[in-house]
């Protein structure tokens, strides 16, 4: 399976790149992952919240690869367990999708136009998550996912 990890925003502090580095590691044996950043857009420098959310926008629909089957992560997004999670990834697999794109949005929220090109919304919960620690617990779970579907030990 390949997945693409598309977010908004750099990580910027070393522990956050370390930490995702360390989920890509382990992820190599399973999928092939790569993650593309998009760079955050200053409302205040493009005219508005809207205004940046469709330049943002614009490079996340670029990143995409055209056949993925896209995940939005998003706070409304069905919610999911680890195992259930798993599971899916493996009925998204067994159904013909072999590319998966997630997309992490900014701070703002996606464009319109992400959310149309969006097969699905996966939230982790009705809490808000900082864009960067999003990302590393999209790996970890990613990773996590593996590890269930496989039956090694990890997930509890």
């Amino acid at each position: 399976m390949k997945i693409t990890v598309v977010a908004v925003g750099k990580l910027k502090e070393k522990f956050w790149v370390a930490a995702c580095d360390e989920y890509l590691k382990r992820l190599r044996p399973y999928a092939k992952v790569a993650v593309t950043e998009i760079p955050d857009v200053d409302p205040a420098r493009a005219g508005g919240v809207e205004a940046a959310r469709e330049r943002e926008g614009a490079g996340i629909l670029a990143a995409v690869p055209e056949c993925a089957h896209v995940i939005l992560m998003a706070i409304e997004g069905k919610q999911r367990s680890s195992v259930d999670f798993s599971r899916h990834l493996d009925d998204l697999a067994l159904r013909g999708a072999s590319e998966l794109a997630f997309v992490i949005g900014g701070s703002d929220g996606v464009s319109d136009a992400v959310r149309a090109r969006a097969d699905e919304t996966f939230s982790f919960g009705p809490i808000t998550l900082p864009h960067n620690l999003a990302r590393v617990v999209l790996l970890e779970q990613l990773y996590r996912a593996f590890k269930i579907s496989r039956g090694e030990p990890y997930h509890k």
